[in-house]
């Protein structure tokens, strides 16, 4: 993999032309930019930065030609219509490879040579590190865009290079987050774990503390971080007694992220939702400006992060009382204008970590995103199809675009095939039950 960028620096070195960056608008995409464009402006390189929510055949083509381009934590799905472009262009992702990579192509992606596996921003930070160890001081984003795409546990010695770069502080404790914020607010707003009974309701939130023995301090109640084993244990124990849906406590209990951040430390779960929801609520400067340590962006966030929770609050709500599309192993939410396309991945990963759905449930939701409609597919649990190949299969005859992961997919399709869509999401999945 570092023989790869190694490659890729002195040939980037090589040319003259200005250079275009393309990244992705979620967290690992701007953390991936973050990363890339401070590496740059170090290394005296002239460029410009563009964030997309996606790729499609005629933003390819109205790229300019005259530069270079650079797409981060994106396009390796986009290959063909990549190799038409009369100039060079690099890759650095970690999304599957779905084409022949072009001449004009040079692909950084850990796929490639059968590494660990890991974000955008992990390969963003490995490039800079071998542009210059001078920029060791970015691995705080890089662990921040890990979080984001959910590579919570440790893959292997890359993986634990950036973690010790970051000098970050890893913990065990409950998946709930922020872990540095008091736990009874953190229990109530509690997006991450859904525990019926608690989560929204401060009445039930006190009930279940009561419950694990853990009392109020002069200062308020302690942050997951400050519980000692003890009290992690009974709090464990008094969820699970609430049935969170076939979760194991082995399924609730992963690493904690605790890192500095603008002189504080701050849990690297919190710190990638807030940098995701400026991007979903179309303010990406903000989330750029964040990672980039502008203190007025940081503010700005902070407003956008509280509207972007109402909208998730607004998007669940609608989404308990709205008619679904269910079979066997599947439901559909189709939520048409009724939630934003920015933010109905958001909402259908909530709804896959609910106890509402048995481990191998696909969740697919679909929003109107102007003249086309946005999917989001997500996995209940650990184990089940293959939600990109399924995705794939459906979207591909619809001239679609689709993108993604095993279990986190994603595609876009012209709204006027909307029908049809649905109906070939309900035969694949139906047949799909019948393969298993």
């Amino acid at each position: 993999m570092l023989a790869r960028i190694r490659e890729s620096i002195t040939k980037l070195n090589s040319s003259s032309k200005p250079i275009k960056v393309i990244s992705h608008h979620d967290t690992d995409g701007i953390t991936s930019a973050a990363i890339f464009s401070r590496a740059l402006q170090r290394a005296n390189k002239k460029f410009s930065l563009q964030i997309v929510k996606n790729l499609d055949q005629s933003f390819i083509q109205s790229l300019p030609e005259d530069q270079t381009l650079i797409f981060l934590d994106l396009a390796s799905g986009s290959l063909d219509y990549l190799a038409e472009k009369k100039t060079d262009v690099f890759i650095l992702d970690h999304h599957e490879i779905a084409q022949d990579i072009p001449n004009n192509v040079t692909m950084i992606n850990p796929l490639l040579v059968g590494e660990e596996r890991y974000s955008g921003a992990a390969v963003c930070y490995l490039f800079a590190r071998e542009l210059s160890q001078h920029n060791k001081d970015l691995a705080t984003l890089a662990v921040i865009g890990l979080v984001g795409d959910q590579f919570m546990e440790p893959q292997g010695p890359m993986h634990h290079s950036i973690l010790k770069d970051a000098e970050v502080n890893v913990k065990r404790g409950l998946l709930l987050y922020p872990a540095t914020r008091p736990l009874d607010k953190v229990l109530e707003y509690s997006s991450s774990l859904y525990i019926p009974e608690v989560t929204g309701s401060f009445k039930g939130v006190l009930e279940l503390l009561r419950e694990a023995g853990i009392e109020k301090t002069s200062k308020g109640y302690k942050s997951l971080v400050e519980l000692s084993e003890e009290e992690m244990s009974r709090l464990v124990t008094a969820i699970m007694l609430r049935k969170v849906g076939d979760a194991s406590a082995s399924d609730m209990i992963g690493n904690l992220y605790l890192l500095k951040f603008f002189n504080q430390i701050e849990d690297a779960r919190e710190l990638s939702a807030n940098i995701n929801a400026c991007s979903r609520m179309g303010y990406p400067e903000a989330a750029l400006g964040l990672c980039l340590g502008n203190k007025n962006a940081k503010k700005e966030s902070e407003k956008i992060y509280l509207e972007y929770k109402q909208n998730i609050a607004s998007a669940m709500k609608f989404i308990s009382e709205t008619e679904k599309i269910t079979g066997k192993n599947y439901t559909i939410i189709n939520a048409q204008d009724k939630i934003k396309d920015t933010i109905i991945g958001t909402a259908a990963s909530i709804v896959a970590f609910s106890p509402l759905y048995p481990e191998g449930t696909v969740i697919v939701a679909l929003a109107y995103d102007n003249d086309k409609i946005k999917i989001s597919a997500r996995l209940a649990g650990r184990k089940g199809r293959n939600l990109r190949e399924m995705l794939t299969q459906v979207i591909s005859p619809l001239e679609g675009e689709v993108g993604g992961h095993p279990n986190a997919a994603g595609g876009l399709i012209h709204k006027s095939k909307e029908l049809e869509l649905i109906e070939g999401l309900k035969n694949a999945l139906e047949i799909e039950l019948v393969k298993v």
